[in-house]
């Protein structure tokens, strides 16, 4: 496929275009179980190429699943830049790192075996519980090149697992699960089937819980979900240039607890890269730190009219625009242990799985989510499930005067968020008995 990629941008550099060409391929093979048994099977190979040209100083954008029509590609992308948006940026002239894998992924034999395995011992501790399992290797390449000299190539290997469980008690309908993802490597099963048995046995008892202001402690799972996209949101450099982020001119202000560092670090986590898919090199940031707010993160195109410098948050959704994106979301831990939060709690919940996003209002940082799984906490202690019930907040005062700590232990969350846990002293509890 690099000779497709070279092709290209030989057609645009001939005739004194300027290009940039991103390629990507990727291979996925699901197993899945449910109610208890294998159900699916298969594998999916999805291949694309996108360009990007400026001509006359205006930009145009084609993309293609058929890498045999080089020639229309370049024809189609400058089609459109005749209507396309003036440009106020170059294309990478950066010297990028290439990467390759030699990881090979177990056979679905494996797999298979592994979800029944998984089965029967989730049926161990209760053989009521309806069990779903699924697995998913992925193993992806992406090439990059400019007219400007710009060449890189990675390659990623990742294995996902997934473990589910439904258990009826009467009207009583409760849905549990656990996710891990490993690059280059296999999840811990083990420690996916204790999350998993654990959330059971902490709802095996009932509990309710009134409506008011209480202490409430979000699992980074449940912190992941709720509040990650907020910080994502506000941080963007989009939203900041277009002035609808309520942190656009708040660089330099302590506008959080001096507890709360929001970072990104490039060189952890599966998504791991030297280089974003605009062949930008890609940086460490603090975008909060201890409290302050120091820094946004762009793409080319909106870095360009802010006038920022590039720290290589351009990425896409297959062969799309690029758009600015964090490559991992990172919350500093604290210095009090996950047990140590909960004991301090005289009478408050503990929220550890939600129903959807939630957000009402995501750029003035309101959140409201239902409970998927939640419990009630008193004098330090789990007590039992709580149902019914919604927490509510300001992303801006949460993380002020709201924020009592965060745990000491990170826990990495759908393989993008690594956050510790979150103690609030009160939010908003709405619960309907």
């Amino acid at each position: 496929m690099s000779e497709v990629v070279e092709k290209l941008i030989d057609l645009a550099a001939r005739r004194g275009i300027s290009a940039e060409v991103y390629y990507t391929e990727r291979d996925e093979t699901p197993v899945e179980f449910e109610t208890n048994r294998l159900k699916t099977l298969s594998t999916s190979a999805t291949t694309g190429i996108a360009l990007r040209v400026i001509d006359e100083g205006r930009l145009g954008f084609a993309s293609s699943t058929d890498l045999s029509r080089t020639e229309q590609l370049l024809e189609a992308a400058l089609e459109t830049s005749r209507s396309g948006d003036p440009v106020e940026f170059d294309f990478s002239s950066a010297v990028l790192t290439s990467s390759q894998t030699d990881y090979i992924a177990p056979d679905t034999a494996h797999f298979v075996a592994q979800g029944e395995v998984l089965v029967e011992k989730v049926h161990g501790y209760n053989p009521e519980i309806i069990v779903g399992v699924g697995f998913t290797t992925r193993r992806s390449r992406t090439i990059f090149a400019t007219t400007n000299g710009s060449y890189g190539e990675r390659q990623r290997s990742t294995v996902t697992a997934s473990l589910s469980g439904n258990l009826v008690r009467g009207e009583d309908l409760l849905d549990v699960y656990s996710y891990s993802v490993a690059r280059e490597a296999e999840p811990d099963y083990d420690q996916l089937l204790q999350e998993l048995v654990t959330k059971f046995r902490l709802a095996e008892a009932s509990a309710q819980v009134s409506s008011g202001s209480l202490p409430v402690y979000f699992s980074p799972r449940a912190a992941a979900s709720t509040l990650g996209s907020l910080f994502r949101t506000v941080l963007s450099g989009q939203a900041v240039c277009q002035k609808t982020s309520p942190l656009s001119d708040k660089v330099g202000h302590t506008l959080f607890h001096p507890a709360l560092t929001v970072y990104e670090d490039p060189s952890i986590g599966i998504s791991a890269s030297t280089f974003d898919d605009e062949g930008t090199p890609t940086t460490a940031k603090q975008f909060i730190a201890q409290g302050i707010v120091r820094e946004f993160y762009w793409d080319r195109t909106w870095g360009a009219r802010a006038g920022m410098p590039l720290g290589g948050n351009g990425f896409r959704g297959g062969v799309s625009r690029p758009s600015p994106s964090m490559m991992n979301f990172c919350m500093a831990p604290g210095q009090t242990t996950e047990a140590e939060l909960l004991s301090s709690i005289k009478d408050g919940i503990w929220v550890e799985q939600v129903l959807g996003a939630g957000q009402s209002n995501m750029l003035a940082g309101e959140f409201s989510v239902n409970l998927d799984l939640g419990y009630r906490i008193q004098n330090g202690e789990i007590v039992g499930r709580i149902k019914n019930t919604m927490v509510a907040g300001n992303l801006f005062e949460a993380f002020n005067d709201d924020l009592q700590a965060l745990s000491a232990e990170q826990t990495w969350v759908f393989g993008s968020a690594l956050l510790p846990g979150i103690l609030f002293r009160k939010l908003g509890v709405a619960a309907r008995s």
